[in-house]
């Protein structure tokens, strides 16, 4: 089947990075699932308020699709909760080492869950200095995607309950500039932060579901595995 061309972000780019989830994940040399320097501990964080133990074996791929099931672990976090075991992918820690960097247009199609305690994201990280949430989701709020540069910070919740609900499958991009940065959903322009990223910016690209502990957003209302479903994650530059 051909491919469809570049969105119009992309326009004038070629592909960078192409994860189309069309075979097995290449741990070690494309991804990593297995630790993250986003984390406090590597592998979980619980002082971002999650209960993420990372865990590859939580990452399917089948049909083109990847899928990240969340389930009750068997560790107790630093803060006495127990765990629930997630996926994690990272370009950090691996051969390939890719880092997206200022220029660039990065895009996901995603579908967002429905279950309480899900926290889908698709974010930059390098050194703690970097990061750029292309979005996060809470289905507590489920009409709003959270959108955020932590570089130079700006940030908006996108609402639009026609495109942005529980189960409905988005495409979420974000063109990093120096100055500027354009988020787009399904193609459609709907946020510039007018602040950037500035010239040197070049971060590692991650793709996860974490579960969230319950101060913010509910958490899991049982122990009832909860999943979330991803496309494809692209780059062009």
């Amino acid at each position: 089947m051909t491919r469809p061309g570049p969105p119009s972000p992309a326009a004038g780019k070629s592909l960078a990075f192409d994860e189309e989830f069309d075979g097995p994940i290449a741990f070690g040399s494309r991804w990593n699932g297995s630790t993250t320097s986003a984390y406090q501990y590597g592998n979980h964080n619980p002082g971002d308020k999650k209960l993420d133990w990372l865990n590859p074996s939580a990452i399917t791929v089948s049909g083109g699709l990847s899928t990240f099931t969340a389930t009750p672990g068997s560790h107790i976090l630093e803060n006495g909760l127990r765990s629930w075991d997630t996926g994690l992918l990272t370009t950090e820690g691996t051969t390939q080492n890719f880092r997206t960097r200022t220029g660039d247009y990065a895009e996901a199609r995603v579908q967002l869950p429905a279950a309480d305690g899900s926290w889908p994201a698709v974010w930059t990280w390098l050194n703690g200095d970097s990061e750029v949430d292309g979005f996060e989701y809470h289905p507590d709020n489920p009409n709003l995607l959270e959108i955020a540069n932590h570089v130079h910070p700006a940030a908006i919740y996108y609402t639009n309950a026609a495109t942005v609900y529980p189960g409905a499958w988005i495409t979420v991009g974000v063109r990093f500039g120096a100055t500027n940065d354009d988020w787009y959903v399904n193609g459609r322009l709907i946020y510039s932060d007018r602040t950037g990223v500035g010239t040197t910016w070049s971060p590692n690209i991650i793709l996860n579901f974490s579960v969230s502990d319950g101060t913010y957003h509910p958490g899991p209302s049982d122990n009832t595995p909860i999943a979330f479903n991803a496309d494809y994650v692209r780059v062009w530059r």
